[in-house]
C-alpha cells in the first residue's frame, strides 16, 4: 500500500477520511443478532486501519510502518474472495466474561448463504484459532469467504444470507441489497 501518509500529512485529512470510511461502511455492515457485527473489508477502510494505528502508535520509523502494513495488506480481498471483520460485543464486563468463554470457535461457525445453491463457510486467519488455546473467544476475529466463479455469479442474482450456527450462538441476517452491491465490486476487483 503505497499511499500511506506520514502522521503530519493524514493529522491534515483525518476528519474528512473518517467521515469518507464512517460512510462507507454503512454499506459494509451486517449484524447478526444481539452480539455480533461483520464489516467487509476492502482497500479503502483497510487504509482508514492502517492510519489510525500509525496515528496511534505515533509510528514514525518506516521499518515499523512496514510492518504494520504487511499485517493489515492481508485484510484486503482478493478477487473472488470477502473479508469480514467479526466483532463480538459484549459492552457490560462481567457480562463478556461469562459469555466469551462460551463462544469459543465463534469463528468456525459463520457461512455465508447464496440463494439454497451455496452454502461457503467462512475461513478464519491464524489469529482467530487462539480461542482454542486461551479457552475464550477474541472479541475481534478475521475472515474470508473464498468463493469460485459459478458462486461470483450466482451472488450477484441470487439472495444473500449470513448465518451464526454456533451451539451457543445462533443468528441469521439478509444482506441488504445496498451491502449486496459493495460486495459485488470487492468479488469483481
Amino acid at each position: 500500500m503505497e499511499d500511506i501518509l506520514n502522521i503530519y500529512e493524514y493529522e491534515k485529512v483525518r476528519e474528512e477520511k473518517k467521515k469518507e470510511i464512517m460512510e462507507l461502511k454503512k454499506n459494509r455492515r451486517v449484524f447478526l443478532g444481539d452480539l455480533v457485527h461483520l464489516v467487509f473489508e476492502n482497500t479503502q477502510t483497510v487504509w482508514f486501519q492502517i492510519q489510525e494505528m500509525i496515528r496511534a502508535e505515533r509510528m514514525v520509523r518506516d521499518e515499523d510502518i512496514k510492518q504494520e502494513i504487511e499485517v493489515y495488506n492481508e485484510l484486503i480481498p482478493d478477487k473472488n474472495q470477502l473479508s469480514v471483520t467479526m466483532f463480538i460485543e459484549i459492552p457490560d464486563e462481567e457480562e463478556r466474561k461469562k459469555l466469551l468463554p462460551k463462544l469459543v470457535g465463534i469463528h468456525d461457525h459463520l457461512y455465508l448463504h447464496i440463494g439454497n445453491k451455496h452454502t461457503i463457510r467462512a475461513v478464519a486467519d491464524e489469529r482467530s484459532k487462539e480461542d482454542y488455546e486461551y479457552g475464550k473467544a477474541a472479541v475481534v476475529h478475521f475472515l474470508k469467504f473464498n468463493l469460485t466463479d459459478e458462486q461470483v455469479e450466482d451472488f450477484k442474482k441470487m439472495p444473500l444470507k449470513l448465518e451464526i450456527n454456533h451451539p451457543n450462538y445462533k443468528a441469521i441476517a439478509d444482506i441488504p441489497q445496498n451491502v449486496k452491491e459493495e460486495l459485488i465490486k470487492d468479488l469483481l476487483s
